[in-house]
């Protein structure tokens, strides 16, 4: 029996398992190794994707800057500079306004405006239920600017119609220049200044109030962003007196807080008729608050003595007694309101204001006695002991340019002495209506 074939057949046996288990072995590598190289290949092809989103970001980013950078920009519109023949610079503005009132009880005279230190005592020639109309108020102005060496000068002329007895006639409003602290022309007082004064439709104003423009020169002196002292010398225009000086006045402003602004104000004036003199003084003080956004508080106070020219609606400063002598006239007054901002269309305002004069009985009858005999009413019978006024009005402003107003004021005012038919009161009960065109 040959045994070598056996064990070859048992080698060649074994040799082939080995083979066959050594397949399998280098199979399932080969498998895993390429499972590894696929992984990987996925993990490339997504940071490559990612790549390329990113590129194609920066991309669109590079593009909008450079469209950007080649954009031309916007050119702006330069605003239209008006000039002088000398050179100047200057704008011209102004309105168109109509007044209507309604008279329904009071008033002895045919205006259209408040003139409630001569309306009709009681049952003596009162002109009731009687509309009057007027454009006298419409208002034409021009700003001017001009460089002069270093210094910049500006300037002012503002006229509207309201001059003349029966306000029908062109009148000078402000006419001055600015140049640094210095101010020369015709503006508001500096002692009667209407900026606390509460708002009315009335061009006029009512009692307590001044609406007087005085030629002046002035200074102002800042000695800080929130306090200015402003002294001038006034020619107040006085036609009572001869008056040979000017009248000084001296104001003090000061901001409190953003809310609050004070005003302190001081009057001296020489009043001469004939040979005989006195001194006339008066002090004012006036206050803005803004309680909260959109509500304002406006108040006013003057006492003054001697003067007529300055504060609206007063009896005669000085009248001369039968010896020559002169005596004086002496009143407080206060003017307050309340204005509220509804919306930025819609505003109201409530007044009122109230005036008093001391009782001098000299002064009556220095009145009394320098009343011509062919009047049938006494000048104490014009002059007044009390005056008082209140109003409400309204002002829509549907676009800009456009105003209307509407307001309702009554008031009362007592005489020194009775008239002949024995009233000593009068009564100024009105509606008042505007309409504004602002250009």
């Amino acid at each position: 029996m040959n045994t070598t074939q056996p064990t070859m057949k048992r080698t060649l046996m074994m040799s082939m398992i080995a083979l066959s288990v050594g397949g399998v072995s280098v199979t399932a590598q080969a498998q895993t190794q390429q499972q590894k190289e696929i992984e990987q290949l996925r993990q490339e092809v997504q940071a490559l994707r990612n790549l390329v989103e990113q590129q194609k970001v920066q991309t669109a980013q590079t593009a909008t800057a450079i469209a950007a950078v080649q954009r031309p920009a916007p050119v702006a519109t330069a605003t239209p500079v008006l000039k002088t023949a000398k050179g100047a610079e200057f704008n011209l503005y102004g309105n168109v306004r109509a007044d209507a009132s309604y008279q329904v009880e009071g008033t002895s005279r045919d205006l259209p405006y408040n003139h409630i230190n001569a309306v009709a005592l009681k049952g003596n020639s009162e002109n009731s239920d009687r509309l009057r109309s007027t454009l006298a108020a419409t208002r034409l102005g021009l700003d001017f600017k001009t460089q002069a060496a270093e210094q910049e000068v500006k300037g002012k002329i503002e006229v509207d119609f309201l001059g003349g007895s029966n306000f029908d006639n062109l009148r000078i409003r402000h006419a001055y220049l600015n140049y640094g602290n210095w101010l020369i022309g015709q503006t508001w007082s500096n002692f009667a200044v209407p900026d606390y004064m509460p708002e009315t439709i009335d061009a006029l104003a009512f009692v307590g109030g001044a609406v007087k423009r005085t030629p002046q020169v002035r200074h102002t002196t800042k000695f800080s962003p929130q306090t200015n002292l402003v002294v001038a010398a006034e020619d107040p225009k006085d036609g009572t007196v001869n008056q040979r000086l000017p009248a000084l006045t001296a104001r003090l402003n000061h901001q409190f807080a953003d809310n609050l602004n004070v005003s302190a104000r001081a009057m001296g004036h020489e009043k001469r008729v004939n040979s005989d003199e006195e001194m006339a003084w008066g002090v004012g003080m006036g206050a803005k608050y803004d309680v909260v956004p959109g509500t304002t508080l406006k108040a006013d106070y003057y006492h003054v003595k001697g003067d007529s020219s300055f504060v609206s609606f007063t009896n005669s400063g000085v009248v001369k007694q039968a010896d020559g002598s002169l005596v004086q006239s002496e009143f407080d007054s206060i003017t307050v309101g309340l204005t509220q901002q509804f919306n930025e269309k819609l505003r109201g305002t409530l007044g009122y204001g109230y005036m008093t004069f001391d009782k001098d009985q000299n002064y009556t009858n220095a009145l009394i006695a320098s009343t011509p005999t062919t009047e049938k009413e006494s000048n104490a019978t014009r002059a007044n002991k009390d005056l008082w006024q209140a109003w409400a009005n309204i002002f829509y402003s549907p676009t800009k340019p456009l105003s209307f107003g509407l307001e309702y004021v009554y008031g009362e005012r007592t005489a020194l002495e009775a008239a002949t038919t024995g009233g000593k009161t009068g009564e100024d009960n009105r509606l008042n209506a505007v309409a504004i065109y602002n250009f």
